[in-house]
């Protein structure tokens, strides 16, 4: 399943990407001693259209925005942050505890976005029991029994693409309906079941084929 064009809502997908990026933006202001920002400003920094950047924050905010003034940042931290979870711890595993799944595991960064990784799982003998920043890596066949022990509900795949697929099953049968997949592989799984791919090689693509243009070479 791909996320849908609208959420719960109203927003569009584009707009709840947007939303982090916004987020940091007005911190940053709050931080300066601002108080109030108008969407012209964000319109601006991001290059929307001021009706545009009007609509994503008239969509979030509560309180709406003061004509000719501005919304209250204070508040708008606040709505977006409870509209993208981040005030909700949400717990979740991870798969596959090599050089990448360890960095992800020892990223202190995530308990801002209210992401916090119980465990890891892998199928390496040498792993399993073993420990990446106080967290536990179990063997792999354990996936689905320990998700559902957990109660959790989001799985990051970060295992070769050979194995991604086996691993997302065993995630959906754990109770998981939310998968980060590292894996540069197509998954299938069950429609009530959120796949976000993080495929990196269709993004170094992108920049190659940018930087070879930018070079007269295409």
């Amino acid at each position: 399943m791909n996320a849908g064009d609208k959420n719960g809502r109203g927003l569009s997908v584009q707009a709840v990407q947007r939303m982090p990026y916004y987020l940091d933006f007005l911190k940053k202001q709050l931080e300066k001693g601002a108080k109030l920002i108008p969407a012209s400003a964000l319109a601006a920094e991001f290059n929307l259209s001021e009706i545009q950047a009007r609509k994503d924050l008239a969509s979030v905010c509560k309180n709406g925005g003061r004509p000719r003034t501005g919304f209250v940042i204070e508040d708008l931290i606040n709505d977006i942050e409870t509209l993208l979870g981040f005030r909700d711890t949400s717990n979740a595993v991870l798969v596959g505890a090599g050089h990448l799944g360890q960095a992800l595991m020892s990223y202190g960064g995530f308990a801002s976005y209210g992401l916090n990784i119980l465990a890891a799982f892998d199928s390496s003998e040498k792993k399993v029991g073993s420990q990446v920043n106080g967290k536990q890596v179990f063997a792999a066949d354990k996936i689905s029994e320990l998700c559902r022990r957990m109660n959790v509900h989001i799985g990051i795949i970060t295992v070769p693409a050979g194995g991604a697929q086996i691993v997302c099953d065993q995630l959906v049968a754990g109770g998981v309906v939310g998968i980060w997949n590292f894996a540069p592989v197509y998954l299938s799984v069950p429609e009530h079941v959120m796949v976000q791919n993080e495929n990196m090689a269709a993004s170094l693509a992108m920049l190659s084929k940018h930087v070879q243009k930018q070079m007269g070479r295409v």
